[in-house]
């Protein structure tokens, strides 16, 4: 379905995800929007146990309109730009915000006002490695950090096609990896129980909702490495936080947090809206 998604983005003329009114998976105005440095995003309140989460855009808008296009009406395409602002929140996360330079020409700049901009993102390689500044040398030579998506539900995934958090943090880890910073996808969460439709819940609520619902198939297999968690969005940090207490319980140690876009409502410890 990715491959499919991406090919008819080349072949239907299509409308920008953001704002429909031009034509291309994004216009610039839109990709900008994606193009952010990452700044610190947790919610207030925030749930026990959530590591500090990083984020480079708001929820709100056009982002929320490419983020839904991305995960519900099949635009595979757009994995590109969304993987592309996964990456600098997921530096941020690994270096604490010490690349804080890093920002996001690479999407904003990256040949999307025409055509379907199917590679719109690639370059957040070169993109990172602006950023890097004294701290390249310092994490090239670290070992591995671990990507840890958040896991869909196995209906969501069949009713989509495509896991949509699988297939930007696989873009993340490319452009992570070319710009010199030793990132690893490791899909290793599961969902154990089912859980509840969260869009109307509390923070609390949700909280309950997801306490125990993931685990790590392979335990084995994180402990004692170094992980990040990342998702598309965070409300109020539960299944954010869920997921880092099932890594820990498995022996990992979580390092932070990335996602694309964060609920500004929510933001308490981030940059003015």
């Amino acid at each position: 379905m990715g491959l499919l998604g991406e090919l008819l983005e080349l072949v239907l003329p299509q409308c920008c995800a953001g704002c429909e009114a031009a034509r291309g998976l994004l216009c610039p105005e839109c990709s900008g929007r994606l193009g952010g440095a990452a700044w610190p995003a947790r919610p207030v309140p925030a749930p026990v146990g959530l590591p500090r989460p990083w984020a480079v855009a708001a929820y709100e808008s056009a982002v929320r309109a490419v983020i839904l296009a991305y995960k519900e009406s099949g635009r595979t395409g757009l994995a590109r730009p969304l993987g592309s602002a996964l990456a600098r929140s997921a530096f941020a996360a690994i270096t604490g915000g010490a690349g804080g330079g890093v920002t996001g020409g690479a999407v904003a700049g990256g040949g999307v006002t025409g055509g379907s901009g199917v590679g719109a993102g690639v370059g957040v390689a070169g993109d990172l490695a602006g950023g890097l500044g004294g701290v390249g040398g310092r994490v090239r030579r670290r070992e591995p950090v671990w990507l840890v998506p958040v896991p869909s539900a196995r209906a969501a995934t069949r009713r989509r096609g495509h896991d949509p958090i699988r297939g930007i943090t696989a873009v993340a880890v490319e452009g992570l990896r070319l710009s010199g910073v030793p990132a690893r996808p490791l899909s290793v969460l599961r969902q154990v129980r089912p859980v509840a439709d969260q869009s109307a819940l509390t923070a609390v609520e949700r909280a309950e909702n997801l306490s125990g619902a993931l685990a790590v198939a392979r335990p084995g297999v994180v402990e004692g490495r170094r992980v990040i968690v990342v998702d598309d969005v965070l409300t109020t940090g539960a299944t954010l936080a869920e997921a880092a207490r099932s890594l820990r319980a498995a022996g990992a140690t979580v390092a932070g947090a990335a996602v694309v876009a964060a609920t500004p409502r929510r933001a308490g410890n981030a940059r003015p809206w």
